[in-house]
């Protein structure tokens, strides 16, 4: 399938290229023959990454850094309005488009399939896209995080299919428009752009409305949230459920755990498949559930997506194995919001044996943080002991008293083993003193806290010699 540049993008500057979001639109957009350049705060591997692919990659943001024939600059919602590339394109009449209409307009004429929820995007668009490649249809993808196979957030593929992530937080997925669409849950976050669970229920319904004539929503039955959205639209779009509810169209009849990988038994077409998920944990069963709901929604046989979807080997910071030193795991994890904590931390008991679970958690976002401590804290509460650093800012200013201490509170009134520290220098030699061979080490936030696993490996092993 021939692929076009979409019009005003063949000579894309991205601000802030080097994240996970918009470096996976730069890639595909350099595959497709435009000259691509960008800039970012610091050089990284995603940065080396993107120049082997013929990207000019400045360090630093810099008027001077923003092409004389750019034909647009693309931004995310993180990019502050007083970022000197963005000053100097908007006084030049460069337009700017926000990554994700550059994302809508990559995926036009294709037979899109967007993957949205408060929880699981990452992996279970990661597991279609390992699945349909598989299979030899060649999709293109863009997903927020790093496949562990073939090793990359997005590609540029030959194929029909373009599977996405669709994301909700700044209400982006409102610019898609896909044939099918998978809502994994429904659940309040991004407190800064959603004020309630009404707003929260009116973007996903806006989302949903976005499927074209004829295409699915694949929607689970098992959240309270996602059934709501099942009420709202069944009368407008066709809906498939999946989960483990009695009333799912294609329902779980069992989940196996076996150490760090689970068997799945599912009905679908009054036929029971049993296959394999390469990745432990409940919620991520019920993801590779979803990702088999959609292909087949698409007209992919069944039997053929359940055994390729075994071959997915995860995704990097979605439980993540850094390594073993000293007989102790250290896992890397995503998870940042209570839900997600508490789904990865049972997730991982299985595989801890009869060792403990010990946790390295960074808050992410004061906003976050103000809402949901009390949460954070109990889901905390599940680990044999913790270690809460600082709050991760990103895009975000403080918030007059909101700190890490407010979840350290919570969790130690839920009755957890709860450490504070406020070095992160100071994390490994910390971690090395607790753990003990047999113990398993998660590292856990969407900060920088995914930093400290190396680090932690490489300070027991000075134990272990």
């Amino acid at each position: 399938m021939a692929h076009a540049l979409p019009p005003a993008m063949d000579r894309p500057h991205f601000i802030a290229i080097g994240g996970i979001g918009m470096s996976g639109v730069a890639k595909i957009l350099a595959a497709r023959g435009a000259t691509v350049s960008g800039s970012d705060a610091k050089d990284s591997a995603t940065c080396a990454a993107l120049r082997e692919l013929g990207v000019t990659v400045h360090v630093g943001h810099d008027a001077a850094h923003l092409p004389d024939d750019a034909s647009c600059v693309v931004v995310s919602s993180a990019i502050r309005q007083d970022n000197p590339e963005l000053v100097a394109a908007r006084e030049r009449g460069v337009p700017v488009v926000h990554r994700s209409d550059a994302l809508a307009a990559l995926m036009d004429g294709t037979r899109a399939l967007a993957v949205a929820g408060t929880h699981g995007k990452t992996t279970t668009t990661s597991m279609l896209a390992v699945a349909l490649t598989k299979l030899g249809l060649d999709p293109s993808y863009a997903i927020g995080g790093d496949l562990d196979a073939p090793g990359s957030n997005a590609r540029h593929g030959a194929g029909t299919v373009f599977v996405a992530e669709a994301d909700e937080s700044d209400r982006s997925f409102h610019k898609y428009a896909p044939e099918v669409a998978i809502v994994l849950n429904v659940e309040l976050d991004h407190h800064a752009n959603y004020a309630s669970m009404d707003e929260i229920h009116d973007s996903f319904e806006a989302f949903a409305d976005r499927i074209t004539v004829g295409g699915t929503l694949v929607v689970s039955a098992d959240h309270a949230g996602a059934r709501e959205l099942t009420a709202r639209v069944r009368d407008r779009v066709r809906v498939v459920t999946y989960g483990e509810a009695d009333d799912a169209d294609v329902r779980v009849t069992r989940i196996t755990p076996h150490g760090l990988t689970s068997e799945v038994a599912v009905v679908l077409d009054g036929a029971e498949r049993v296959f394999t998920v390469s990745v432990p944990g409940r919620h991520y069963a019920l993801n590779a559930v979803a990702a088999l709901t959609a292909g087949h929604a698409m007209g992919l046989p069944a039997d053929a997506l359940a055994e390729a979807l075994g071959s997915y080997t995860g995704v990097k910071r979605r439980l993540q194995l850094k390594g073993t030193a000293a007989g102790v795991q250290v896992i890397d994890s995503y998870a940042h919001h209570p839900t997600e904590i508490a789904a990865d931390l049972e997730a991982i008991r299985g595989g801890a044996g009869e060792g403990r679970v010990l946790v390295v958690f960074q808050p992410h976002l004061f906003s976050r943080t103000q809402r949901l401590a009390t949460e954070m804290g109990q889901a905390l509460a599940l680990a044999d002991a913790s270690v809460v650093l600082d709050i991760y800012p990103a895009r975000e200013d403080p918030i007059p008293g909101v700190t890490s201490a407010l979840i350290v509170d919570a969790a130690r009134a839920a009755g957890a083993d709860v450490t504070a520290e406020h070095d992160k220098d100071a994390v490994p030699g910390v971690v090395a003193g607790m753990a003990k061979p047999g113990d398993l080490v998660l590292t856990m936030g969407a900060g920088d806290v995914t930093d400290l696993g190396p680090r932690v490996l490489a300070r027991l092993s000075t134990v272990e010699s």
